[in-house]
């Protein structure tokens, strides 16, 4: 396959995500770095960004609201809005987390920024 028609295919794939992300009504929004509410984190693993996104060029926010178990561990994530190449990496890296120990469960609200290192 030629350079520019792996161009075209990528950019007929970035415009069927965004189609697709209209359609479902996501988007990216500014934001901050990982924030958390209520419960501290003990443990945490950085989303990596993904290497389609990359080639894409594609930056944005993803927020998430999670379910933390009294045991600190993530119980349940909801999507609350972002890209959904970006999405996966941040749900993936989330679970892994650990909160600190409470005597009943908690929602926490993230965000995350992805962007390409400079």
């Amino acid at each position: 396959m030629s350079f520019h028609k792996s161009v075209r295919k990528i950019a007929k794939s970035a415009l069927l995500v965004a189609t697709l992300c209209g359609a479902f009504g996501i988007l990216s929004v500014p934001g901050a770095q990982a924030q958390t509410s209520e419960r501290k984190v003990k443990f945490k693993i950085t989303p990596q960004y993904p290497d389609m996104a990359r080639k894409l060029g594609l930056t944005g926010v993803v927020k998430l609201e999670i379910v933390v178990a009294p045991n600190g561990n993530v119980k349940d994530t909801k999507v609350i809005g972002g890209h959904p190449i970006l999405v996966n990496a941040a749900v993936d890296a989330v679970k892994r987390w650990k909160f600190e120990s409470a005597s009943a469960e908690s929602i926490n609200t993230l965000e995350f920024k992805f962007q390409p290192e400079q």
